[in-house]
């Protein structure tokens, strides 16, 4: 308490000039309009650059939270898509008065996990990611990664809380793939030069193709059909041959992704073992 007496008397009179300033400014706004009007536009712009730094500070601090809610939201916004469904066909026609009477029944088809990728290379020719999500949270050898971009890879290896995903930056990475306006199917892979440019091989050139196309996953890939694979970037046409070489650029950004999504085929080891038991009947 001693020390504020003193700092108060060896400062009185700034502090008391400081203060008749304060009360000379208060009569002056207060009393008069024009001055008024000028302090309340330059308080308010004061005010509202304070507030806009300090919305940008707190946004960038619960960036982490904004991200896991985006993740959970569009997890089970891709578990509702129409094409994670599979309609078999169980209709059956009765003649009966001549009224014909169906029955369908909806299955679910794909599943999907998001994972955090904790690693990731782009730089080899043998690329891989992993994720942190394994056995225990649901995931399986040769399950389908992908991203809110389009496709990634495919689980290799599995552990207990982690798994690895070759990606789609691998020399024996092979996707089937269709284009998007024709349907026509092929093979993208990749030919561990240019990590920005795949090759969409096996396309007719009594096709119609153009610069800008869009290439998706297949209906006998691996991955839930019409998952984006890239864009048309260049149109190769080989002497001696049928088929077009397509250079597209891939959906996914390799270089910055963090976040992807596991997805499980329901009925895999049901079309697995059909498929066997057909092959063993030869």
């Amino acid at each position: 308490m001693r020390n504020v007496f003193l700092f108060v008397r060896r400062y009185f009179n700034f502090l008391f000039f400081i203060l008749m300033q304060v009360v000379a400014l208060y009569m002056l706004f207060s009393y008069n309009r024009f001055h008024e009007a000028i302090f309340m536009n330059v308080a308010g712009e004061i005010t509202g650059k304070v507030s806009k730094q300090y919305n940008t500070i707190e946004y960038y601090f619960n960036l982490k939270k904004t991200n896991d809610l985006l993740v959970e939201e569009n997890q089970r916004l891709r578990n509702l898509l129409k094409s994670d469904f599979l309609v078999p066909d169980t209709s059956t026609q009765v003649l009966l008065d001549s009224v014909r009477i169906d029955s369908l029944e909806l299955h679910r088809r794909y599943l999907y996990y998001p994972a955090k990728v904790i690693n990731n290379s782009v730089t080899s020719q043998t690329n891989y990611l992993t994720i942190a999500r394994g056995t225990n949270q649901g995931l399986e050898k040769d399950m389908a990664v992908v991203s809110s971009g389009g496709v990634v890879g495919t689980i290799v290896n599995v552990s207990a809380n982690m798994a690895t995903v070759m990606s789609l930056l691998h020399r024996q990475s092979r996707v089937s793939a269709s284009l998007l306006n024709s349907g026509e199917t092929g093979s993208v892979e990749w030919d561990g030069k240019d990590p920005q440019i795949l090759t969409f091989r096996n396309i007719p050139k009594s096709v119609k193709v153009e610069i800008g196309d869009t290439v998706v996953t297949s209906q006998y890939s691996s991955f839930p059909p019409g998952q984006p694979l890239g864009i048309v970037e260049r149109i190769e046409n080989p002497d001696g041959s049928n088929f077009y070489l397509l250079k597209i650029r891939p959906a996914t950004n390799f270089f910055n992704i963090q976040f992807v999504y596991a997805v499980k085929n329901l009925q895999k080891k049901e079309q697995d073992d059909l498929e066997k038991a057909t092959y063993k009947q030869e």
